[in-house]
């Protein structure tokens, strides 16, 4: 093998090529996981082997990134180095890398029933088009990059579904030397994400009056042609929180809120996940199913009575 690549060098010639098949979030997420984690510290590197990814993984971790961050910058860092095994710039290492055992505690932040039914009712009662987005959240369970994405052409009154096919989204562009933001609307990053979700009664009765009067191809949240961005409208809802007195939450709490609601009413795992438009019914368990003693014993004692 000739004389080895640096890393850095690899890492330039992997996103080049991956541009052309990637969206263009993926591409600006790929660019600052690079330049802000991998190219400052193994950038020189011309063997990236084992030992070296191992302290990489101690350190990030010691510097308070969480586990998933850090393993999404694995990703990163393996394809890099799958590419540049594939194309002879360097040597491929087989790497047994370890994370902590012990597992990071779930923080799902969940409104109360008395403080949904609390703010269901303050937007029923306070319309607006801002509100009104609160109200699809806690009824349907977008995220806030669906709904900031949402138009009226999305919303079926007769048929009674929110077509979810969207996501609005502020990225990083990281191009040489220069870095900005740019605000891009796209299909989600998965092809779970894309789905019809039926209104409940309340919603459905709070957008039929107002189809008929608006314009399908104005987004939903600003009744117009331009969107609400997504850091704009968690502002909005901050505020809202504040207004109302109730306990501070991130907005993606109204998704919580609503998964956690469907689990209450005994809807079964598989329809909440797909609903929530999550890859896999394994997210929706380890995020809103843990089951109580209460419900343990039930279950045991369900199965013994088949021995009876």
């Amino acid at each position: 093998m000739e004389q080895k690549t640096k890393f850095g060098r690899i890492a330039e010639l992997w996103i080049a090529d991956k541009k052309q098949y990637v969206k263009k979030s993926t591409y600006a997420a790929y660019c600052l996981i690079i330049q802000s984690h991998l190219i400052p510290e193994l950038g020189g590197v011309d063997d990236v082997i084992e030992e070296l990814v191992q302290d990489f993984i101690n350190r990030k971790l010691d510097s308070g990134l969480s586990q998933k961050t850090v393993r999404d910058i694995l990703v990163v860092l393996k394809m890099i180095l799958h590419y540049g095994a594939k194309h002879g710039y360097i040597e491929s290492h087989q790497m047994d890398l370890v994370f902590p055992t012990e597992r990071e505690k779930q923080d799902v932040e969940v409104l109360t029933l008395a403080n949904q039914r609390q703010l269901m009712t303050y937007v029923k009662e306070h319309f607006t088009f801002q509100n009104l987005g609160i109200f699809i959240c806690l009824n349907a369970g977008l995220r806030i990059g669906e709904v900031c994405a949402l138009r009226w052409n999305d919303i079926d009154i007769i048929s009674g579904v929110i077509h979810v096919n969207k996501t609005l989204q502020r990225i990083y562009m990281v191009d040489g030397e220069n870095r900005y933001t740019e605000l891009i609307e796209d299909v989600p990053k998965t092809k779970n994400s894309i789905r019809e979700v039926p209104m409940t009664h309340d919603l459905l009765a709070l957008v039929r009056p107002i189809k008929k009067v608006v314009r399908g191809d104005f987004y939903v949240l600003s009744n117009a042609p331009k969107p609400i961005e997504p850091r704009t409208y968690r502002v909005y809802f901050n505020k809202l929180q504040q207004q109302l007195g109730l306990p501070r939450m991130r907005f993606h709490g109204l998704r919580h809120s609503f998964a956690t609601r469907c689990i209450e009413s005994k809807c079964d795992y598989k329809t909440v996940s797909v609903l929530l438009g999550h890859s896999n019914i394994s997210t929706t368990l380890n995020l809103y199913v843990h089951p109580n003693l209460e419900q343990k014993k039930k279950c045991i004692d369900t199965m013994n009575k088949l021995f009876k």
